[in-house]
């Protein structure tokens, strides 16, 4: 029999306009389309953000199709541990898991942190994103964004050395990570990490396709290499022990705030350092990722930053600062 209190789900697609473009080694966009999940009772709501991704050969419309599949199954009492085995990691997992937290949040009273026994989230520096285009655009958008302690550089293309140079050279005292998005080949991994290696970067992100990353275990690394698109959920992380230094945890990836804190458990005791990374999308999808990201050597939660418009009651950023979320968004 179903119960009053448990609540009733309802999904939505929506569309946020990007700022510009957004631009990586697979393509460009200019819009990000998210799903949203809500769960109301009593007149409480609880609500998660997702961003389908075609990398993972995810769909909009499939991925508020998979939602929605589980409207009777959340009315009869399906809580967040089931949840955990009745969908696989992925997008339509996390919008529900994000949900399900911010729901106990609302009847509770008392915030996810706490629920989740962990301290009380502090503001965090995020990364700026510079998209991939030519030397000059890129250059010009790291000029614009040079006052930023940490830019995110996207690579991925013929003439990454050239990009990364002009890039550092328009912001000097900005921290600089890169991202290749899997674009890199074994054939030219020595020289573009060298190039990085010259320009002073941190940390370089998925340089090979994650299929073709063997060859990240036998060369020296002269930065720390993160992995990103083979890195998913827990099951995913020893097979890149040897390979790389660092994961990148994403709620879309990891199905969920649930996973992604015990991911990063994981992580941290397989010897990774730990970065919170993010999809372009509002405030809501980055509000639960700010939880584990207390932990994180690196964070990347700028999708706000990079639309047109945020959300109501979205994240305060002061330059690229962000504060915890308020319970009005989420949490």
């Amino acid at each position: 029999m179903v119960n009053p209190q448990h609540p009733a789900l309802s999904v939505r697609i929506e569309n946020w306009p990007i700022a510009g473009t957004f631009a990586i080694s697979r393509g460009a966009k200019t819009e990000s389309r998210v799903v949203v999940a809500e769960l109301s009772a009593g007149g409480i709501k609880g609500r998660g953000e997702c961003v389908p991704y075609a990398r993972y050969r995810e769909r909009v419309e499939a991925v508020a199709a998979a939602v929605k599949a589980l409207t009777d199954r959340i009315a009869f009492g399906l809580d967040r541990a089931g949840l955990q085995t009745t969908m696989p990691p992925g997008a339509a997992r996390n919008a529900l898991d994000c949900a399900l937290w911010d729901f106990e949040a609302k009847r509770s009273g008392r915030p996810v942190h706490e629920i989740a026994q962990l301290p009380p989230p502090r503001p965090l520096t995020t990364a700026f994103t510079i998209s991939l285009g030519s030397p000059d655009e890129m250059a010009k958008a790291a000029l614009a964004a040079a006052a930023r302690p940490l830019l995110k550089v996207k690579l991925g293309s013929d003439g990454d050395p050239a990009r990364i140079e002009a890039v550092r050279k328009a912001a000097p005292r900005s921290e600089l990570i890169v991202d290749a998005n899997e674009a890199w080949t074994e054939q030219n991994l020595g020289a573009n990490l060298a190039a990085c290696a010259q320009a002073g970067v941190t940390l370089v992100e998925q340089p090979l396709p994650a299929e073709k990353d063997t060859a990240l275990a036998t060369i020296a690394r002269p930065i720390p290499v993160c992995a990103d698109e083979s890195a998913h959920d827990r099951a995913s992380l020893r097979a890149l022990v040897g390979k790389y230094d660092a994961v990148n945890i994403k709620l879309d990836k990891a199905g969920g705030l649930t996973e992604a804190l015990a991911m990063t458990d994981e992580a941290m005791k397989l010897g990774f350092s730990v970065m919170a990374g993010c999809m372009v999308a509002t405030s809501l999808a980055m509000a639960p990722a700010l939880l584990f990201a207390q932990r994180a050597k690196w964070v990347d939660l700028d999708g706000p930053l990079l639309l047109e418009r945020d959300r109501e009651h979205g994240l305060r950023y002061d330059g690229s600062l962000v504060h915890p979320a308020e319970p009005a968004l989420w949490g």
